[in-house]
């Protein structure tokens, strides 16, 4: 079975080579410019480096752009005596795709880019000399950085091999994923657009797909994820007739991959179960399928009477409620509009609960300054 993994494994990663969703690069702020004893001129500060977000960017184009990953900005200029006051250093600006975390190699986080224009600073100038540093200069500072990628979406679909996450992307949106006949089906992450007729658009993100034991980094790992995290609601998809990952792994009925589902997101990062979640129940186009969907939502009105199913370690602590429960084929199309309604409902809903809860504290606002 590992041998069978790591063969699937190396398939998997040769596919994905080319996207790319992480990169490390150095960067140095520019030294600051010497100070003018005699006449008490102030250097320049050094220039700063930033990452600033941008359209159609991605992190590939920046690595290929720049093959050094080094970005060093400039010195300030030196006090004189025809300019007591040194100019700064020319800054250095790493354009970066929206959707970026930045952090350090220690893990400190920087800031993100979650729209075009954002700016964070990675790493600042040093300040010119003057009488308080004896004029002298300091250094910038140098430090190496992490760009790493995590797709803001509406939507991100959740599901083993093979549940048709892709085929579904693809039957709700224009979204054309590559499918391959292959364990991981998802080459990389793909997102797509629902489009309404009112010119509502929804964002759907299809992510490479998990294995048991993802949170500790098997298979894809945290390359899918880390993606999760910026979504705003989950889309779990399964197999109405369950899946078998290889011929020497256990075969999961549909409630045992949502469990399983459940216990991977849990154990990467507890709180992604706080998302609000939408159940896709797909292939309903095949034989005995009515029964199984029956049999399915059984199981998830008394979840804990069927636990048994699964050991002990890969039971979540907490079962996850979902708002909808949608059949569909994405083969035949079937319930596909109807799964389309479910989703912008879900996010009406939401949208309309947070626009409520501004509007209350604006109100408290408005009280609380009236009182004064």
């Amino acid at each position: 079975m590992l041998l069978e993994m790591v063969h699937i494994s190396r398939i998997c990663f040769r596919k994905y080579g080319n996207f790319l969703d992480n990169l490390r690069l150095y960067v140095r702020g520019g030294c600051g410019g010497m100070g003018l004893p005699r006449l008490g001129g102030q250097g320049g500060n050094g220039g700063d480096v930033w990452v600033v977000a941008g359209k159609s960017l991605t992190l590939k184009r920046v690595s290929d752009k720049h093959p050094r990953k080094r970005f060093a900005a400039g010195t300030g200029s030196n006090s004189s005596v025809r300019a007591l006051k040194g100019e700064k250093g020319q800054d250095v600006e790493i354009r970066a795709p929206v959707g970026i975390t930045i952090t350090t190699d220690d893990g400190k986080k920087l800031g993100d880019l979650n729209i075009d224009g954002d700016r964070v600073l990675v790493a600042k100038g040093g300040s010119g000399g003057s009488f308080y540093s004896r004029f002298e200069p300091s250094k910038g500072q140098v430090r190496h950085i992490r760009l790493d990628l995590k797709l803001i979406a509406d939507v991100g679909l959740v599901g083993f091999p093979n549940a048709g996450k892709s085929s579904l992307l693809t039957a709700m949106s224009s979204a054309t994923p590559q499918i391959a006949s292959y364990a991981f089906t998802t080459l990389k992450p793909e997102l797509g657009k629902l489009m309404y007729r009112d010119h509502k658009q929804i964002s759907v993100a299809d992510l490479p797909g998990l294995i048991e034991g993802a949170h500790l980094n098997k298979g894809m790992g945290h390359k899918f994820l880390k993606h999760v995290e910026r979504t705003k609601q989950l889309l779990f998809v399964v197999d109405v007739c369950g899946f078998q990952l290889a011929s020497k792994t256990p075969f999961r009925s549909a409630f045992e991959a949502i469990q399983l589902l459940t216990k991977e997101l849990e154990l990467y990062k507890e709180e992604l179960l706080s998302k609000p979640a939408l159940l896709v129940v797909n292939k309903m186009d095949l034989p005995d399928a009515e029964d199984k969907l029956a049999e399915l939502k059984e199981q998830l009105e008394k979840p804990g009477e069927f636990s048994s199913l699964l050991p002990e370690d890969m039971i979540p602590k907490d079962q996850l409620t979902f708002r909808h429960v949608i059949p569909v084929s994405a083969a035949t199309g079937f319930g596909i509009d109807h799964l389309k309604t479910r989703i912008r409902e879900s996010l009406d809903e939401d949208a309309e609960t947070a626009n409520r809860a501004i509007h209350a504290e604006k109100l408290r606002a408005l009280e609380h300054y009236s009182r004064w």
